[in-house]
């Protein structure tokens, strides 16, 4: 028997802020909320909603730390905040 529906829905993976120390030159992160990064996996950009009239524009980086831990933050290009997803 399926759960009753409340009429609520939830985000998966919500955003988060995130401390984010990044390379100067590059823009890569060196750290995330205090954990070193040991490897970048990946980094993308994404341009959306530029025709709605609220435009995204976000750098993605797939990281992993010393620790073993792996992360996505994204900077956000317009507003400058870091945020991770995971």
């Amino acid at each position: 028997m399926a759960a009753p529906a409340t009429g609520r829905t939830h985000r998966l993976a919500q955003p988060r802020r995130a401390r984010v120390e990044a390379d100067p030159a590059d823009g890569r992160p060196r750290t995330v909320d205090g954990r070193v990064v040991d490897a970048v996996r990946e980094s993308w950009l994404v341009e959306d909603r530029w025709w709605n009239g609220s435009p995204v524009r976000r750098r993605y980086w797939e990281l992993v730390t010393t620790c073993g831990r792996n992360l996505v933050v994204f900077h956000d290009l317009r507003g400058g905040a870091w945020f991770a997803q995971r």
